[in-house]
């Protein structure tokens, strides 16, 4: 899985660990990716990686490959956010965003399919977000990025509906996560409001009032991979605040 080394990527791994898969996690941060594996009861593989990059990308999943035979299971989970108004928003900003929330996804998915296709089961589970369903204003870069990664799934679902592998998003509003904790330092230093309000803020956006926490995510993610009937699917994960 990418983006293993904390948040969400962490808990998808635990979950995954203790239903007795065994684990490739890849993050820039070899030290959380360490930190990962000593909490997953089962056998793990650490491989740090940028995925932005094709060629790690390709050496992320041939490593896999030569080690355990192949995946079964892609969780794509690493991202990234940044915020600023639409008049500001730079090439470079922009570009970021479409290469590691869409790009990176693409490139594994299309890395993984084709062996999944040929064992004639696999699952794909990409981690977008509610912005993946409606805009909200100052991050129009990191909301086309997801509005793409769940084209992707939907797509790429239709494709290979009859081929036993399913790909499936997982939507999550604002989660208890350390990439909240930037949005949150935002927020602060745009408004000025303390951090506590700021956060208060956030959980507020959401109907039941909370944060989503990184285990209802991980649940989801675990639904995607068991049940076969779920496929071409964004699963929001936000407390009701969108409704499809």
């Amino acid at each position: 899985m990418t983006g293993g080394g904390r948040g969400i990527g962490r808990a998808v791994a635990v979950r995954l660990s203790r239903a007795g898969y065994r684990v490739a996690l890849t993050a820039r941060s070899e030290p959380e990716l360490r930190e990962t594996a000593g909490r997953c009861p089962g056998e793990t593989l650490v491989r740090p990686a940028d995925v932005t990059s094709g060629a790690a990308v390709e050496e992320l999943v041939a490593s896999v490959e030569r080690t355990w035979g192949g995946v079964d299971v892609l969780v794509a989970n690493a991202g990234a956010g940044a915020a600023a108004p639409l008049a500001k928003t730079t090439d470079e900003l922009w570009a970021a965003m479409l290469e590691v929330n869409l790009t990176a996804p693409f490139r594994c998915v299309r890395r993984v399919v084709p062996a999944m296709v040929e064992r004639g089961w696999g699952r794909v589970v990409v981690v977008a977000s509610v912005a993946a369903k409606q805009g909200e204003p100052y991050v129009c870069a990191y909301t086309a990025s997801k509005h793409g990664v769940l084209g992707l799934v939907r797509s790429a679902a239709a494709e290979l509906a009859a081929t036993g592998v399913t790909v499936n998003a997982v939507c999550p509003g604002y989660v208890d996560t350390p990439m909240t904790d930037r949005t949150v330092a935002d927020i602060a230093e745009r408004t000025g409001r303390g951090p506590e309000a700021a956060r208060a803020a956030l959980a507020a956006k959401q109907p039941n009032g909370r944060l989503v926490t990184v285990d209802e995510v991980a649940d989801a993610v675990w639904l995607c991979v068991t049940n076969a009937a779920l496929n071409g699917q964004g699963v929001n994960v936000d407390g009701g605040g969108v409704q499809s």
